[in-house]
């Protein structure tokens, strides 16, 4: 069938929405008739080539929609349902079976390898083919042939446009606080970047009922917005004094912190920053070969642990529908977070999601 998609046509280049074809659905895929899509980071990092996903490219990890056909031997998700979009897994290694999911040993050839397992694409343009299932489904396009470990059913009154992001960063951001940390109630905590990953980590600070919660960014309307939602205090990360102002708001550093920056600098002030016994989680994506300063003789008697966290840690099928259940009933309001941008703006999305004017795009179909 033809489809319109926004394809990526070489290094950095803007994005082109163009009429591209789409197969019909294999076994084990779903067709989905894409409602909304976030827009993430990694697709910017991947479309600038600091991941190797052959170009041309359809990507898009965010997506949400409704069923439109399924593939042969596809159970528990019907034509119509509501679906949001996350992680793709292969089901079958030793980590999918011990519930890491989103730690499986085929994930980076499933989520960046920009084909099937037989070498096919979904999508094709005048004949030649063009990457498609990015983490499993591409959502970057009206229609998407998605993998069905990708598919998350939601309520059928579910709101698609707001909950999209679901998908991959807030997921990221919550859950990294929620599973990886699981900081205990009265704690305090550090949350390195107050963009929509960093917020959303927030936002779960106060569900588990953190009483001091930090915030580090450079820009001070994020800072603004992270007291509206809860931090309770705020630190610019021009500051020359960014740890011990860190250490002056808890007495003896931050039992947790979250790096969702990924600038070196970042991740060694949270180090230092962190208590004794204290745990740190990274979620923020790096260039492959990037390396931040760890001072491992004064570090080791306090300690501390690192995590380096995927996907929040999650269970996409169990935790999202989590999310999904704490925003309706008013207490994950990630959706201030969100400006909606219609798909033919979507290069309008990236360029103000880079220049820190908008926290969490989503593209509407």
């Amino acid at each position: 069938m033809k489809t319109s998609a926004a394809v990526t046509l070489g290094k950095g280049d803007p994005f082109k929405i163009v009429d591209i074809d789409l197969d019909e659905p294999r076994a084990g895929e779903v067709r989905v008739r894409l409602v909304a899509s976030g827009v993430c980071h990694t697709d910017a990092i991947v479309r600038d080539q600091w991941y190797p996903t052959p170009l041309p490219a359809v990507l898009g990890h965010e997506g949400a929609g409704i069923v439109d056909a399924l593939g042969e031997g596809v159970t528990g998700i019907a034509v119509g349902d509501s679906v949001l979009l996350s992680v793709d897994s292969c089901g079958r290694c030793s980590r999918c079976a011990s519930g890491l999911p989103t730690y499986c040993e085929n994930m980076f050839a499933l989520s960046f390898g920009g084909r099937r397992a037989d070498g096919s694409t979904a999508f094709t343009l005048d004949g030649t083919p063009v990457s498609s299932h990015f983490f499993g489904q591409s959502s970057f396009a009206r229609y998407a042939n998605v993998s069905a470990r990708s598919v998350v059913p939601v309520p059928a009154a579910a709101p698609l446009e707001v909950l999209a992001p679901l998908g991959c960063g807030i997921q990221t951001g919550a859950g990294a606080v929620l599973n990886a940390l699981n900081p205990e109630a009265g704690s305090s905590i550090v949350i390195f970047g107050a963009g929509a990953v960093g917020l959303s980590g927030l936002l779960a600070a106060k569900i588990a009922n953190c009483t001091t919660i930090i915030a580090v960014d450079m820009h001070q309307s994020r800072l603004d917005l992270a007291l509206e939602l809860g931090a309770t205090h705020t630190i610019k990360a021009s500051d020359p004094d960014v740890v011990e102002q860190i250490h002056a708001f808890t007495a003896e550093g931050a039992q947790y912190g979250l790096d969702t920056t990924g600038v070196p600098a970042a991740f060694t002030q949270m180090t230092k920053a962190l208590a004794p016994r204290g745990h740190g989680a990274v979620v923020g994506a790096a260039a492959i070969g990037t390396n931040a300063q760890f001072d491992m003789g004064s570090l080791l008697p306090r300690g501390i642990t690192i995590s380096m966290v995927i996907e929040g840690d999650s269970v996409p099928t169990n935790f999202i529908p989590k999310l999904v259940d704490l925003h309706a009933k008013g207490l994950f309001p990630f959706d201030r977070l969100i400006t909606s941008y219609p798909f033919e703006k979507i290069n309008q999305a990236f360029e103000d999601s880079a220049a820190g004017s908008t926290l969490k795009p989503v593209v509407v179909f």
